[in-house]
C-alpha cells in the first residue's frame, strides 16, 4: 500500500481514482494531479514511482510553495524537431534566451532599459488551480469555521445547522427523520 499524508492509496487502483480517497480532493482535480505528476490514466498505484509518490506527497502537504509549472515553448506552424540528442534543458535555455531578446525588442520599442540578462523567464504561478488547493485538515477547519460563523450570525442556514435538520432546502415531511438521526453530533 501506498502512504499519501497517511492516507493508505489502494494497489491495485487506476491512480486518478485511488486520489480521490483524500478528503477535498474530487475527479476534476485528481485528473490535473495527474496530469502535473505524468501519471498515466491507466496507471494503477502501485506502479507509481517512487518519485512520483514523494513529489505526489510534497505538493499535496503544501501546494501553496510548490514551485510554478515550466513554461515551454508551443511549436509553430513551420517547426521541424531538433535530433534526438538535444536534452529538454538544452531547450528550455534556448526558449528562454529567445523570450529575453524578446522582452528587450519590446522594451526597446516602448523606450524602456531592456530586462536583466541573468533573469529568468517567470513561471507560471498565478494561472494554476493546484495552488489554492485545500485538502484534510484544512478544509475540515474551514468548514467548521464557515458552519460556526452561519450560526453565530443567526443566518436560516445556521439555524437549521443548530437545529441538526436539513440546511439545502430539501423535503423536510418525508425524510427529515432521517436527518434528525444522523445529525444528532455537530458534524463538524
Amino acid at each position: 500500500m501506498v502512504h499519501v499524508l497517511g492516507i493508505n492509496l489502494p494497489d491495485n487502483q487506476f491512480a486518478r481514482f485511488a486520489l480521490t480517497t483524500i478528503y477535498g480532493v474530487g475527479h476534476h482535480t485528481a485528473h490535473r494531479l495527474c496530469a502535473r505528476f505524468q501519471i498515466h490514466d491507466r496507471c494503477r498505484v502501485k506502479d507509481l514511482t517512487p518519485f512520483q509518490i514523494t513529489a505526489l506527497g510534497a505538493f499535496l502537504s503544501s501546494p501553496q510553495t510548490a514551485p510554478g509549472l515550466p513554461r515551454y515553448p508551443l511549436a509553430g506552424p513551420n517547426y521541424v524537431p531538433p535530433p534526438s540528442s538535444r536534452t529538454a534543458q538544452d531547450l528550455l535555455a534556448e526558449y528562454n534566451t529567445e523570450q529575453l531578446t524578446l522582452q528587450r525588442k519590446r522594451a526597446l520599442k516602448k523606450g524602456l532599459p531592456p530586462p536583466d540578462p541573468k533573469a529568468k523567464v517567470a513561471e507560471v504561478k498565478g494561472n494554476d488551480p493546484l495552488n489554492d488547493l485545500k485538502i484534510e485538515s484544512e478544509l475540515r477547519r474551514e468548514i467548521r469555521e464557515n458552519i460556526a460563523r452561519q450560526r453565530m450570525i443567526g443566518s436560516y442556514v445556521g439555524r437549521r445547522h443548530a437545529m441538526h435538520l436539513p440546511v439545502r432546502g430539501q423535503n423536510t415531511q418525508s425524510n427529515a427523520q432521517t436527518a434528525k438521526k444522523l445529525n444528532q453530533l455537530d458534524r463538524y
